[in-house]
C-alpha cells in the first residue's frame, strides 16, 4: 500500500507539461515531458569559484539549486554586466546603467530566465561544455539551447540538483 501511494504522489506532482531537470554534479539537462526524456544534452553550471574585491565585496559562482519556474523567454538577450565581472578583469566599475555594461551576442541565440540574473543561455565557448565553468548560468550549445527553448514555455518547471 505504502508503495502504491508514493506512485500516486509521484504521478500527481510530475508535471503534465514540458519540464527541464539540471544535474549539476555530471552537468547534463534532461527534457521531459511526464516520464518520457524528450531530450537529453551536456550543459556547463556553475564554476564555485570564489572572487574576492578589494572593497571586500564577494561574489561565490555557483547555481542555485532547487525547483524553478521559467520567469521569462528573450530571442538575441544582452548581458548587463554585473559588478563582478569588470572586478574579474581588473577593470573599474561602471555606472549602474552606463553603456560599457550591455554586450549583445554573448548569450547565444535564446535566454530563459529562472531567476535572480540567472538564465540559461548558449555560450561562446562551446569546448567548455561539460564542465562546471560558469558564473551560476547554465549554458548549453546551440541546437540544444533551440530545442529546450522551444518546449519550456512561461511557468514550466526547472529542477535543479
Amino acid at each position: 500500500k505504502r508503495v502504491s501511494s508514493f506512485r500516486d504522489d509521484l504521478a500527481r506532482l510530475t508535471p503534465e507539461v514540458p519540464y527541464l531537470i539540471v544535474d549539476t554534479s555530471e552537468n547534463r539537462i534532461y527534457l521531459m515531458f511526464g516520464k518520457k526524456l524528450l531530450h537529453e544534452a551536456v550543459c556547463s553550471s556553475g564554476s564555485y569559484v570564489l572572487l574576492k574585491a578589494s572593497d571586500n565585496q564577494q561574489w561565490l559562482f555557483s547555481t542555485p539549486r532547487g525547483i524553478f519556474r521559467v520567469l521569462g523567454k528573450h530571442h538575441a538577450p544582452v548581458w548587463r554586466r554585473p559588478d563582478w565581472a569588470f572586478v574579474e578583469e581588473g577593470l573599474p566599475i561602471p555606472a549602474p546603467y552606463a553603456a560599457e555594461r550591455y554586450e549583445a551576442g554573448v548569450l547565444g541565440e535564446f535566454g530563459i530566465d529562472f531567476g535572480n540574473g540567472y538564465l540559461i543561455h548558449g555560450t561562446l565557448y562551446q569546448r567548455q561544455l561539460g564542465l562546471p565553468v560558469t558564473h551560476g548560468c547554465i549554458r548549453l550549445g546551440d541546437e540544444d539551447l533551440r530545442i529546450v527553448y522551444r518546449n519550456l514555455q512561461l511557468g514550466s518547471k526547472i529542477f535543479i540538483y
